[in-house]
């Protein structure tokens, strides 16, 4: 049985204003008017099937910023029926809906978008694979694209000119590469340098010695400390030619040998050719990025911004580091265990923005509802907000001008913009790893999406 949401008196957002972005959560504005018959939208979700408990949720969350009165009817299908999410987009459009909200997967949204388009009805999926976004086909996910331009313009603020990336040789960490890469050419920057690399340790550790020229800051470093070690007392000692006699190897007091003296600590190297470095792994592969960073000297004996060892105590950098580490905005989920990285960078969406949306979702379901939630509530909103805007004589209904409004709106996860291209704009903050793990923000978010179309 679907979950219906009654939350009388709570509307799920406002009209656009020509000076700031549309409010579309968390509720709280006055119900907009009735709605002409026909201007009905389309939910495409997976309602049974291995997705059924998000695609329950996310219809929660639909209907919780359309319910109040006067708001465009739904039009629920769904896409795990026999025929999938073409057949659900194909009856969503025969029956005249105005607007489509969905599918969930990346799959589902090529199958679904083929047939929106083809009809000129707008989609709003909420996949994160920015590949399926075209004229009429938004893809709302918070994407890596959008987070590797966020850290490429904090970076950028920090005075870094020049960028690298290691990453998994995954679909994320080719999307995270491609963005970096795509990023830096619009700026002006150097192309960036990107190597990706597999699981096993020997390719971390080899991928990161390539990146950060290691062998030539090694041989660099050993070039100066021997430049720098006084004559050896051999070479001035004039019986240095004469047989040398024989020596006692030392013994402790019980007549063992002595153990051999300590491996001298290996040199200081210099800085890698690089002074910011993209990351995008998560669990244990992180954790042997992390030694393998150590090992190269990007972090921890390198730069001082970090621990050195797996049970060393960092002493706070004094300043920013050599390198400044950048990462996937999933740190945030486990940002509590990766002190080792303290001083590295992630962007995402600020909580704060999310406080009223998790209570009023909470007092109905009493449980917190999950990041996809997000999605779904704030593209029923956001069509919410066009359709009261249609009524009162504004752009006309769910039209790409009106879609596509240069301030925006402003949703559960921040302000967000949809570009004629199929892409999304969202101002996000950047977190900062602290020394005992977890994240503070450094660079709030703007409140605002740049005028010029680029990340604010």
């Amino acid at each position: 049985m679907l979950m219906a949401v009654s939350l009388a008196g709570l509307a799920a957002c406002a009209g656009p204003s020509p000076s700031g972005p549309a409010v579309v959560g968390p509720p709280g504005a006055p119900a907009p008017a009735p709605v002409p018959p026909g201007r009905t939208v389309g939910v495409l979700l997976p309602l049974g099937g291995a997705n059924a408990h998000l695609g329950q949720e996310m219809l929660a969350a639909t209907r919780l910023a359309l319910d109040v009165p006067g708001a465009p009817p739904l039009d629920v299908r769904d896409t795990a029926a026999p025929g999938g999410a073409g057949a659900a987009a194909q009856a969503a459009v025969g029956a005249g809906d105005g607007v489509i909200l969905g599918p969930l997967t990346a799959g589902d949204t090529g199958q679904a978008a083929t047939v929106a388009a083809s009809a000129s009805v707008p989609l709003l999926a909420y996949t994160s694979d920015v590949s399926l976004g075209r004229p009429g086909v938004w893809v709302l996910g918070i994407a890596p694209e959008q987070q590797v331009a966020r850290l490429v313009a904090a970076a950028r603020a920090e005075g870094r000119q020049h960028f690298a990336a290691f990453l998994p040789d995954n679909a994320l960490g080719r999307a995270m590469g491609t963005a970096l890469t795509e990023v830096c050419a619009a700026q002006g920057l150097p192309t960036p340098s990107v190597v990706y690399h597999t699981a096993s340790q020997a390719s971390i550790t080899q991928g990161l010695k390539t990146l950060s020229d290691y062998d030539s800051r090694l041989a660099a470093a050993q070039s100066a400390a021997e430049a720098a070690t006084p004559p050896d007392a051999a070479a001035v000692d004039p019986l240095a030619g004469a047989a040398p006699a024989t020596t006692a190897v030392p013994a402790t007091p019980d007549g063992t040998a002595a153990p051999a003296a300590a491996a001298p600590p290996p040199p200081r190297l210099g800085p890698p050719p690089f002074d910011a470095l993209l990351l995008a792994d998560t669990g244990l592969q992180l954790a042997q990025v992390i030694n393998a960073l150590d090992t190269v000297q990007v972090i921890g004996t390198g730069t001082g911004g970090s621990q050195s060892g797996a049970g060393a105590q960092a002493a706070p950098p004094a300043g920013p580091p050599p390198v400044r580490l950048l990462g996937s905005g999933l740190w945030g989920a486990f940002a509590g265990k990766l002190g080792r990285l303290q001083g590295a960078w992630y962007a995402a969406p600020d909580p704060v923005s999310r406080q009223r949306f998790i209570q009023i979702f909470m007092a109905r379901y009493h449980h917190m509802p999950t990041p996809l939630a997000d999605l779904s509530y704030d593209s029923a909103a956001l069509v919410g907000a066009l359709d009261r805007a249609r009524t009162e004589g504004q752009p006309n209904g769910y039209s790409v001008e009106a879609l596509t409004r240069p301030d925006g709106f402003s949703g559960v996860d921040g302000v967000f913009g949809l570009t004629p291209d199929g892409r999304t704009r969202r101002d996000m903050a950047v977190f900062q790893i602290q020394p005992g793990g977890g994240g503070r923000i450094v660079v709030p978010a703007a409140g605002r999406l740049a005028r010029d179309g680029s990340q604010s």
